[in-house]
């Protein structure tokens, strides 16, 4: 049986991410921390999703309005 709930779905999704990260990143892992935006591991996994995101968006840039010396 599948779950049709699309917030429970999403929760376990983030927790399954949340959990890879911890384990390749060598943080400690604690399902209280989800969503927790006063836990330290919670705030470098938000701050590595950002990274991702900047990255993804950057990546098919030319550079062409860099400034050139």
């Amino acid at each position: 049986m599948a779950i049709t709930n699309t917030t429970v779905t999403k929760l376990f999704d983030d927790l399954d991410t949340y959990r890879d990260y911890c384990r390749f990143e060598g943080k400690v892992f604690e399902e209280k921390a989800l969503y927790n935006k006063k836990d330290y591991n919670w705030q470098a996994y938000e701050k590595y999703q950002g990274w991702l995101r900047a990255v993804a968006r950057n990546a098919n840039r030319d550079n062409a309005n860099t400034r050139r010396r």
